[in-house]
C-alpha cells in the first residue's frame, strides 16, 4: 500500500510526460516516511475529454488508497507532501488535487501469483 492512482489531461503531455507524474507521485509517498517503496503502487490514467470547474484547465488528480488505520494527521501529510511533489514539477495554469482514501483492511484481498 498505497495505490496511487494518477488521473490527468492528456495535454498535459505538452509540458511534461506521463512518467513524470507517476514519479512525482511515487516519490511524495515514499518521502511521507508513512511505506516503503516496494509497497507503493502508481499508475497514471490520462483523459482526453475534461471540462473543470467551468473552464478546460489541465488538471491532474492522485487518489491514494490506503489501508485503515492511519491518523488524520498521516494523511493530511502525505496528501500535502504529494500536492508538494506534483507543485515541483512546474506545470502551468493547471488544478493540481490530492484525495487520501481509506481502504478497510478487513475487505481488501491481495494474491500474487
Amino acid at each position: 500500500m498505497p495505490h496511487c492512482v494518477i488521473e490527468y489531461s492528456t495535454t498535459l503531455g505538452r509540458q511534461l510526460s506521463p512518467s513524470a507524474l507517476v514519479m512525482a507521485v511515487h516519490q511524495g509517498a515514499l518521502d511521507s516516511g508513512l511505506f516503503e517503496e516496494a509497497d507503493i503502487k502508481s499508475r497514471a490514467i490520462g483523459y482526453d475529454y475534461h471540462h473543470n470547474g467551468g473552464s478546460s484547465r489541465d488538471f491532474v488528480h492522485a487518489t491514494l488508497k490506503i489501508l485503515s488505520g492511519r491518523t488524520p494527521e498521516q494523511k493530511q501529510a502525505l496528501s500535502a507532501g504529494v500536492l508538494d511533489a506534483l507543485a515541483g514539477l512546474g506545470l502551468k495554469d493547471i488544478s493540481l488535487t490530492v484525495e487520501v482514501v481509506d481502504m478497510e483492511r478487513e475487505c481488501y484481498a491481495k494474491r500474487l501469483d
